[in-house]
Parts: C-alpha cells; sequence; structure tokens
C-alpha cells in the first residue's frame, strides 16, 4: 500500500514563497531583457541607446510601483 507523505504546514516550509519563485522570475527578466534589446538592435538602435532607454523604462516601472512619477 503506497505511503502518502504528511503535508507541511505553512509555518514551517524550508522556504519563503519568495525564495522558491525568485530564480525564476530572474530567469524570466533576463530573457526579457535579452528580447527587447534584440529588438532594439535590429531596428537600429545602438547598444548605448538601448541599454539606457531599457534602464528608464525599469525606473519608470519602479517609479510608479513606488506610487510616484518621474
Amino acid at each position: 500500500m503506497p505511503t502518502v507523505a504528511p503535508i507541511t504546514p505553512p509555518d514551517q516550509h524550508v522556504v519563503t514563497a519568495r525564495e522558491a519563485i525568485e530564480p525564476l522570475y530572474e530567469k524570466l527578466e533576463l530573457q526579457t531583457e535579452s528580447l527587447v534589446l534584440s529588438a532594439a538592435l535590429e531596428a537600429g538602435w545602438s547598444s548605448d541607446e538601448a541599454t539606457e532607454a531599457l534602464a528608464a523604462l525599469r525606473l519608470q516601472d519602479a517609479l510608479s510601483t513606488l506610487g510616484r512619477t518621474a
């Protein structure tokens, strides 16, 4: 007869939810950044322009998340 492992209560988890999803979030962020920069380069932007535009978008996103405006 198969045995069933007991369910670990939330207060006894080994890692937090953030720790569990952070590697995936970072991987997706790097993939997205790569795609955005590649598209900008293909559109004729210089690497400096593309990097600066991406940094400006990140800043704008961070400020909007914090409820501030640029």
